[in-house]
Parts: structure tokens; C-alpha cells; sequence
């Protein structure tokens, strides 16, 4: 591995014009694709195969109007007054009138037709049905149905309009979100004490953005892509981008300043760091790609195109990095004199014994005791994750907009005044009804549903538990209808979710008396079918992503206790940034301060996606850690002093690799769409966690606990491994072709 790569990295430092054209030249035509193609999004979460999938694309069939997007308009009249009065109730008429003009809706129903008034009759509530789903509708249509509200205003009432037809309308990424990127450069520039290196770190890993992003943004014309998918890849590519070829790039200048050529450092470099690079991006791609496993198509999808950034990452430092490197020559060297030369130079010079690095010393402070360290760090760790268990999962609704909203605004009057089951109805599809009876059996339906009485004494009573009533409604080809059903819980509380069990279990009974077929859907059913799948695939996909990763960590480290520690710390990890998520987004802590707009179960999906990143990205720091630690002790070193040796090198990479991501990933929490918040501030502190407290203070006081045993592996598994040679063992007397062009100038 490491001398194909070596190969690689001195070829591109060669041709450097020819790799630099050619992706610039991919770039470039990635842009201009996307310029004239453009992209789209989808943002239904959906799960192909499903009852509430089925029995909603069925009803679309049936009735393209009743399974279309839906809108709310809620009316509440002054203390003191009702809707019925007079002039309330005009202005209520005119709204609906004027609703009922605007584009594509197909009908609204009064709430004095439906009866949708309060219990008080303070407050309305009128139903807009939409003949597309919500992601066909047209720009401007929202906005004219809440520019129709305006003779309610004028009249003195309080309205809002929310519904299902507000949901992710795609994330916007601001100024506030590029900080990260400034922090990144000050990491940078302080890690290398050069401006001309730093630069050079973050031109690789905008080309690489560009390219990966762009061939995302594509892929959207073709696939279904959420708009959440290209920011989920914006923040990881970035990351990555910046620390592979900080990895390599690093190394680089360490074997300048010792003065080596180069083009033989590139290449070295290449082949060194660069089998790192390799492998820990593989890691990320394994674990991203494993979001197929949970078997939903848009999870697929983000996590596919997540990785696909990352792959571009690796590409481009393994490639356009080295060629950047020849254009640079010596000018990469650190100034005789200046600080970054006196700190190569003391690093080179660096025993095991006292003093040298922060690195160095903080490993030998770590490994003076290592068994007190690894309780102390596995007690800490603990403490992180006691919320965890806590852990609730539900897709976002209205409930999580911004206060000022519009859908917030209504969704809480809704609530309020009606109660919080009128923000997330259900539906039960009926097919295969006798026209004839078709009436009476939806009614005998709704009457065992919500146990309103259906005329048949002593056949329903009662109806079911957290069942605020129900209303059937046969649609008009005689045969199918459909009951709406409002529960007494909100669309993301747990009686909610029991209640669609519930009506699940009563179906068979029902189907038995009418004839007819029963299906549970509407957007809260397919929600908690959604939470339901994602749960149930959780362990699922931890073993086969750990499993493959473990695997690979195997042929890298040809060790057989280094992987599973390597899985053990990340789980600690895991572990720590989903109790600190459950602290802000479920119980409230320090909301204010991140801006978390209200707090509830966690999005659905945040746990894969969380687990995928955060193996990938702590595999990043485990492979360039361990890597160097095993390289010194291939090369000959004692156990210990591998380790202190192998963190003097890595320690300052690896330290601003981590905050470089945390810079970046924290920057993202300022979003205001509270998945993409969920997601960043859970990354943001699993980086931290793992970092800092797993990579750089567990894995050596682990590594100084076990030894040789650290690196022992069965003899016959020795024999059946691919020797991979990721530490560039075979790169230790190498022969550099001669170089037939005109030398680099170098600056001094």
C-alpha cells in the first residue's frame, strides 16, 4: 500500500500541471452541470413497503385531493368574544372564500360546516386540501394562502395558518456558518507557522467540496435527495478535506526541515500519511455507506452521498496535494531560525525521557499511571452518557419551527384550543366497501374508532383510549373511505405512537364485520413508521459497521486487541454525545444559549446518522494515533516508548484535526433547521469527547497497560493477512527516480 501510493504521490508531484488541469477541469465541469442542470430536493421521509406508505399511495390513487398536502387556518377571537359573532364569523367566511381562489387548492372546508370550533367558541379551525403532495407546490402558493388570511386580521382575530404543508423547505447555510472555516485557518496557520501551508491545506479541501458537493447536488435530478443530505456532506467534507491533507502535509514539512528532497518527501509523505488517509477515509466511507442497511431510501442516499464527499476528499489529497507540493518546492521548508523550524527540529531530536512536546509529555503523564487514567476516563465517559438512555426518537413537525413561524404560531393555537391531537390526525384507509353499505360500515368504523354512536346499540362502546373522536367520510367512488381520527396526544408523544398500535390491532376485527380492508396512515402514522424502522435498524446497523470496520482496522494494525479497543472507545463516545443531545434537545439544558427552538424527542434519524460520522471521523484519529505509535514499534522501539514517540509525532495533527472538525461542526449549530442543529451539536461534542478524552488520554494509557500484547496476532492469522505495509516499512532506503526537469526554485 504505502509504495503505491509513494508511486502515486511522486507521479503527481511530476505532472503537476497535468493533475492540477485535470481537476480543475473536473471542477469545472461539476459547476457548469450544476449551473445548467440545477438540483431538487425531496424532503418526505418515507419508507417504501409500509402499511402507512401503502395505504397513502393508495389514497393518492383514489383520491389525489384527500391525500394531498394539507394547510390549517386557525382563528381566535378576542377574550371574550366567540367566532359565531357576527362580524367574526364574515370575516371567517371571506378567508375561506379567498382561500378556496388561491393556486393549486383543491377545497377548504369552513369550520362552521365541520363544526371545528372550540369548546369555549372562542377559536376555528378551517382544513385546506392541496391537489399535489407538498413537495410539488408552487413557490408562490403558500404565500397567497397566508396573504388570503387578511380580512380575519383586519377584523381583530388572531390567525395563523400551519398544517403539514409546512415542513423542510431546505436549510440555509449563512455567514455564521463559515466561522468554522475562519477557525480552521488560525488552527492551521498556527500548526504549520505558514500562511503559504495553511493555504495550501484549505485549496485542497475547497476543490474537494466542489466537486463532491456539485456531484451531490446532481445526483438530486436523478434520486431522491433531501435538502438535508448536501448539508450533512458540506460539514463532513469540509472536515475531512482539511484534515487529510493536513495529515499529509504535516509530515511533509517534518522531513523538509530534517532536509530531505522534495520530491521524495511528497512521495514518502504520500505513501506514509497518505496509507492513513486512505484507511481512515475508508472507515468513514464503510460507516456512511452502512446507512443502506436501515433499508430507507432517503437515509440511503444522504449517507451515500456523504461518502462519495469523503472519497473526493481522499482523492484529492492523495493526488492534488503532491502536485501542489511541487509547485511549492522548498518554499514548504520551515525558515531556518523561525519557530516552526525550532520545534521540527526539537521534535527530531526528542528521547522518551522528560520534557519535548506537549504531546510527548501529556502521553507520559497519561501512561505514568495507566490504569488510574483509564478508570478516571471510563468514569467521566459514564457520567456523559447517564441521558442517554432517554433517548426519544420522532421525525420533526411544527412543534420544532421557530417560535415566530407561521406553522409554530398556529400549531400552538391549535393546541391550546383545541387540544394538541388536531396537530397530528390520523387516517384510516377503508377499501373494498359494498357500495350499498358503504355509509353505515365507515360509520360502524368510526364508531368502534372514537365511539360516537353508530345506531347499532351494543355493537361499539366506548370506542378506543386517546381517541378524541372520529369521522368517516366515503369518497366517491362508493367503495373506499377514509375516518380521521384526532387522538387526545400530540403527533410525537409515546400514546400517539400507542394509539396507531392500537387501531393496527383493532383492524382484523373490523375488516371481519364490514368486508372491507383497513390501513393506518396520514403524515403521524408515517412519521412513527419511519421511528419505528429507524430504531429497530439501529443495532442492525452497528454490527455490520463496526463488524466491517473492525475487520479493516485488523488488516491495518495486524493486531487483535487494538480494533476491539479501538470499537470500545468509540462506543464510550457514542455513548457520551447522545447524553449530551438528550440534555439540550430533550430536557432543556443550555436551549437557550444553542438556540433550540423547543424541546422533544430527537429526530428520528440522528442516531445512525451520529453513529456513522462519529465512527468514521474517531477511526481518523484512532489510524494516524496508532499508526505512528505502531510504526516506531515495528521500527524497533519498546512498547511504552512507541507510544510516547508515536504521540510526539501525531499528537499536534491529531489535535488540530479535532479542532478543525469541532470548529466546523459548531458552526452548523447556529442553523436554525433543528435536525441539522441536532445532528452538528451532536458531532461537535462526540469530536471533543473522542478526541481528547478516548484517542489522546484512553488509547495510550490502554496501549502502555497491554504492552506487546497490544500487537500480538495468532501466527496462522499472520499468515492469511495481507501485509499491507501502512507504516512504510518498505519506504526506508528508497531509490528516487531522477528527475530529467528544470529543479523548483525554492525562497530562502
Amino acid at each position: 500500500m504505502s509504495t503505491f501510493l509513494a508511486r502515486l504521490g511522486r507521479a503527481s508531484f511530476r505532472h503537476r500541471g497535468l493533475v492540477s488541469v485535470a481537476w480543475l477541469a473536473i471542477l469545472g465541469v461539476v459547476v457548469t452541470l450544476l449551473l445548467t442542470v440545477g438540483s431538487s430536493f425531496d424532503d418526505r421521509f418515507t419508507i417504501p413497503g409500509s402499511e402507512s406508505q401503502d395505504a397513502l399511495d393508495q389514497l393518492a390513487a383514489a383520491s389525489p385531493g384527500a391525500a394531498g398536502a394539507s394547510a390549517q387556518i386557525v382563528f381566535v377571537a378576542p377574550d371574550g368574544s366567540a367566532v359565531t359573532d357576527p362580524a367574526y364569523a364574515a370575516a371567517i367566511g371571506d378567508v375561506v372564500a379567498t382561500a378556496g381562489r388561491t393556486p393549486q387548492v383543491d377545497v377548504v372546508v369552513s369550520p362552521f360546516d365541520s363544526q371545528a370550533l372550540s369548546p369555549d367558541g372562542q377559536a376555528a379551525l378551517a382544513e385546506v386540501r392541496f391537489d399535489v403532495q407538498r413537495e410539488e407546490l408552487e413557490p408562490g402558493s403558500l404565500d397567497a394562502l397566508e396573504a388570503s388570511t387578511g380580512a380575519a386580521s383586519d377584523a381583530g382575530l388572531e390567525v395563523a395558518v400551519g398544517g403539514d404543508v409546512f415542513g423542510a423547505t431546505g436549510v440555509t447555510i449563512g455567514a455564521t456558518e463559515f466561522v468554522g472555516v475562519i477557525v480552521a485557518v488560525l488552527v492551521l496557520v498556527l500548526t504549520f507557522g505558514s500562511l503559504l501551508a495553511a493555504g495550501m491545506n484549505l485549496l485542497t479541501a475547497i476543490v474537494g467540496i466542489g466537486v463532491g458537493m456539485g456531484a451531490l447536488l446532481l445526483t438530486s435530478n436523478v434520486v431522491t435527495l433531501s435538502s438535508t443530505a448536501p448539508t450533512l456532506a458540506l460539514m463532513i467534507g469540509l472536515a475531512v478535506g482539511i484534515d487529510y491533507s493536513l495529515f499529509i502535509l504535516s509530515r511533509h514539512r517534518t522531513q523538509l526541515a530534517a532536509g530531505m528532497d522534495p520530491e521524495e518527501s511528497a512521495a514518502r509523505a504520500t505513501g506514509t500519511a497518505g496509507s492513513a488517509v486512505v484507511f481512515a477515509g475508508l472507515t468513514v466511507v464503510i460507516a456512511l455507506s452502512g446507512l443502506a442497511v436501515v433499508g430507507i431510501p432517503f437515509l440511503t442516499v444522504m449517507g451515500v452521498g456523504a461518502a462519495g464527499t469523503v472519497l473526493v476528499a481522499v482523492l484529492v489529497a492523495l493526488t492534488l496535494l503532491p502536485a501542489l507540493l511541487g509547485f511549492a518546492g522548498k518554499r514548504l521548508a520551515p525558515k531556518p531560525g523561525s519557530r516552526a523550524a525550532r520545534r521540527e527540529a526539537a521534535d527530531a531530536k526528542e528521547t522518551t525521557g522528560a520534557g519535548g512536546s506537549m504531546g510527548a509529555r501529556w502521553t507520559r503523564l497519561v501512561t505514568r499511571r495507566p490504569l488510574l487514567t483509564v478508570l478516571v476516563v471510563l468514569a467521566g465517559l459514564v457520567v456523559l452518557a447517564i441521558p442517554a438512555p432517554q433517548l426519544q426518537l420522532a421525525l420533526p413537525d411544527n412543534s420544532t419551527a421557530a417560535p415566530d413561524s407561521p406553522q409554530r404560531q398556529a400549531y400552538d393555537l391549535i393546541s391550546d384550543n383545541f387540544g394538541p391531537g388536531f396537530n397530528g390526525p390520523l387516517v384510516v384507509l377503508v377499501e373494498g366497501l359494498d357500495p350499498a353499505t358503504a355509509q353505515q360500515s365507515a360509520g360502524e368504523i368510526a364508531a368502534a374508532i372514537g365511539g360516537t354512536p353508530s345506531g347499532m346499540p351494543g355493537e361499539f362502546v366506548g370506542g378506543l383510549d386517546d381517541v378524541s373522536y372520529a369521522v368517516p367520510s366515503v369518497l366517491p367512488d362508493g367503495t373506499t373511505a377514509i375516518v380521521s381520527v384526532i387522538p387526545d396526544s400530540g403527533p410525537q408523544e409515546e400514546a400517539t405512537n400507542e394509539l396507531v398500535g392500537s387501531l393496527r390491532a383493532l383492524a382484523p376485527d373490523l375488516e371481519d364485520r364490514t368486508g372491507a380492508e383497513l390501513a393506518v396512515t396520514g403524515q403521524t402514522a408515517v412519521a412513527i413508521d419511519v421511528s419505528d424502522r429507524l430504531g429497530d435498524a439501529l443495532l442492525p446497523f452497528a454490527l455490520v459497521v463496526v463488524g466491517l470496520a473492525l475487520i479493516l482496522l485488523l488488516l491495518v494494525f495486524r493486531s487483535i486487541l487494538v480494533p476491539i479497543k479501538a470499537a470500545i472507545g468509540f462506543l464510550l463516545s457514542v455513548a457520551a454525545s447522545f447524553g449530551a443531545v438528550v440534555a439540550v434537545f430533550q430536557w432543556g439544558w443550555l436551549n437557550d444559549l444553542l438556540g433550540v427552538p423547543a424541546t422533544g424527542p430527537i429526530i428520528s434519524f440522528l442516531p445512525v446518522i451520529l453513529m456513522a460520522v462519529l465512527f468514521g471521523l474517531a477511526m481518523d484519529y484512532e489510524v494516524f494515533l496508532v499508526s505512528r505509535m505502531r510504526e516506531e514499534y515495528v521500527h524497533g522501539a519498546a512498547p511504552r516508548d512507541a507510544v510516547v514517540t508515536g504521540a510526539r509525532h501525531a499528537a499536534r495533527v491529531v489535535v488540530a484535526a479535532a479542532l478543525i472538525m469541532f470548529s466546523v461542526f459548531a458552526s452548523f449549530v447556529t442553523i436554525e433547521d433543528v435536525i441539522v442543529k441536532a445532528i452538528a451539536f451532536g458531532l461537535a461534542v462526540g469530536i471533543l469527547v473522542d478526541a481528547f478524552l478516548v484517542r489522546m488520554t484512553l488509547v495510550p494509557a490502554v496501549l502502555a497497560l497491554l504492552g506487546r500484547s497490544a500487537w500480538w496476532l495468532p501466527r496462522w492469522l499472520d499468515r492469511i493477512l495481507p501485509d499491507l505495509d501502512v507504516e512504510g516499512a518498505r519506504l526506508a532506503d528508497p531509490t528516487p527516480a531522477p528527475d530529467v526537469r528544470e529543479p523548483v526554485a525554492s525562497a530562502h
